[in-house]
């Protein structure tokens, strides 16, 4: 096509996009989790297994990605009220069918369903949605959407002050009682299927007191004004679309991926554990932190919607170790400085991030190069995970190296890259959530994540520092002013001078980006 065919027909697709935007605020019905759910199945398990830990929620660390998807799987299938959903990625794919199908089960048994899904990654699925939210006990709501819907790209140019704040909160809550927290969409990288690349991740199941304030921080986005009601944007699903529904979860079902999932997390025992009360939990203080959805809203600047001063406040006054895991590190000048004056005062600080080679966001490490020095020289030690890496683990989980044995976290995948978001002080006490230490976690995005004073949950952390970590990991030094990738190998250290594992093409590629004006957006 001729160049000014081509300028004028891309003129006339944003003229088009430019014309789309989001029809007049529709009336939303206000709705709230059950409380009266205590005689629930979960809700009578979960006061047996209570007693004696008044006031205490029971926790249980899921590493493993086919565990963290039965989890949810058993808390749908063990619904008796409502289920509130809300992530920032759905797949259409075996383990995000599924689940949608474990949720349309309960809406068949009279269960409650609230699906909240942040706009950003559904495209192409609108029909998908649509025929979920025309069950009768199942509504769909969209967090900040996309005006046009075919062509996304228009709003990325002409709205993109708007589209560019995301809800990146994570939590799957049954009955006000039951929750799965943390780090991990909904998709087969995430939980433990068939994938190219499989994230190591980190999710926590907890009951009691602190899975209700889950849910009544799900209300609190459910009803506020960026949360889209999915009929006030989508066509209408047609009227066969319960049958035909029906008849597409029992092909996805029979498909031989999804057979062959379902058989390998058939070897895991969640559920009957779950529901008849055998699971072994942690019971400890837990709290929720979570940014207000008016944070996509707002100005960057602006913080009294953050949940970064309350996450601070909670991890900021190490006395003697603070370890972090964050896939997307981009500290900035204030917060690599105040991670330097911990490691100055004496405070062990440890950083695990994704090496180059296993992020899956370039950018974000052409970000996060411009502090290595800084915190190197200050006594931080930095860790990347290497992208063959196995799973974060503590070298003591016996039972998930089992389990990888027979099939496995990796479920075939080539190569691993780290999503875990998770920090702990003292080895007393652990957040796990969805908060990325970077810009667009503090500033841009809602995020959220449990506080857990759980000494259990915290050495493990720490201890993996001490082993599966710098097995699974380059440890950088600083050798002459240089940064250089240490490697343990059973024959040794290898040293490597320059960014290991990636080639010179996306290494100048990285630099380039690295003296753009971008770190805001990252």
């Amino acid at each position: 096509m001729p160049l000014p065919r081509i300028a004028l027909a891309l003129l006339a697709a944003f003229t088009l996009a430019g014309c789309a935007t989001l029809p007049p605020p529709p009336q939303r019905t206000a709705s709230t989790a059950f409380t009266d759910t205590g005689r629930t199945r979960i809700g009578r398990v979960v006061e047996a297994q209570a007693v004696g830990h008044p006031g205490r929620s029971g926790v249980r660390a899921l590493p493993d990605g086919r565990e963290a998807f039965v989890a949810r799987y058993a808390l749908a299938e063990g619904a008796d009220r409502g289920i509130d959903v809300q992530t920032y990625i759905w797949r259409n794919d075996t383990s995000g069918n599924l689940l949608a199908q474990a949720l349309w089960d309960a809406a068949e048994r009279g269960v409650r369903v609230r699906v909240l899904l942040d706009d950003a990654n559904t495209g192409g699925m609108d029909a998908g949605i649509a025929a979920l939210d025309a069950h009768p006990n199942i509504e769909v709501r969209l967090f900040n959407p996309f005006a046009n819907r075919s062509w996304r790209l228009g709003d990325m140019v002409l709205d993109f002050s708007r589209v560019n704040r995301r809800m990146h909160n994570k939590s799957f809550t049954v009955d006000g009682l039951a929750t799965v927290v943390g780090g991990r969409n909904i998709g087969n990288e995430y939980l433990g299927a068939q994938s190219p690349v499989a994230f190591a991740d980190l999710d926590v199941l907890a009951v009691g007191p602190v899975a209700r304030e889950v849910d009544q921080e799900f209300d609190r986005y459910w009803n506020s004004a960026s949360a889209w009601p999915a009929r006030a944007l989508l066509p209408p699903a047609p009227g066969t679309v319960n049958a035909d529904t029906r008849q597409h979860w029992q092909e996805q079902r029979a498909r031989p991926a999804a057979a062959a999932y379902l058989e390998a997390v058939g070897q895991l025992h969640l559920l009957t554990q779950l529901l008849a009360g055998t699971l072994a939990y942690d019971w400890v203080p837990a709290r929720v932190i979570s940014d207000d959805p008016t944070k996509v809203v707002m100005p960057p600047e602006r913080r009294d919607a953050h949940m970064g001063p309350e996450l601070s406040a909670a991890f900021g006054g190490a006395k003697r170790e603070l370890v972090l895991v964050s896939p997307y590190f981009v500290p900035g000048p204030e917060g690599a400085a105040t991670l330097a004056a911990m490691a100055r005062r004496g405070v062990q600080v440890k950083l695990l991030t994704n090496s180059l080679a296993a992020t899956d966001v370039g950018a974000v490490y052409s970000g996060y190069v411009h502090y290595r020095e800084e915190l190197l020289r200050a006594g931080v030690r930095l860790f990347e995970l290497k992208p063959a890496a196995l799973p974060v683990r503590s070298d003591d989980d016996e039972e998930l190296e089992r389990r990888r044995s027979v099939g496995g976290s990796q479920g075939g995948s080539s190569s691993a890259s780290l999503h875990a978001k998770t920090f702990a002080v003292d080895r007393s006490r652990i957040f796990v959530g969805s908060f990325n230490l970077d810009p667009r976690s503090s500033r841009l995005n809602t995020e959220m994540g449990l506080v857990l004073e759980s000494p259990t949950l915290a050495a493990k952390l720490a201890d993996a520092f001490e082993g599966a970590i710098p097995r699974n990991a380059y440890e950088l030094r600083l050798e002459g002013g240089q940064v250089v990738w240490i490697e343990r190998t059973d024959a040794g250290e290898v040293r490597h001078t320059s960014t290991p594992g990636v080639g010179a093409l996306r290494s100048l590629w990285i630099a380039f980006l690295s003296v753009l004006p971008i770190e805001w957006l990252l």
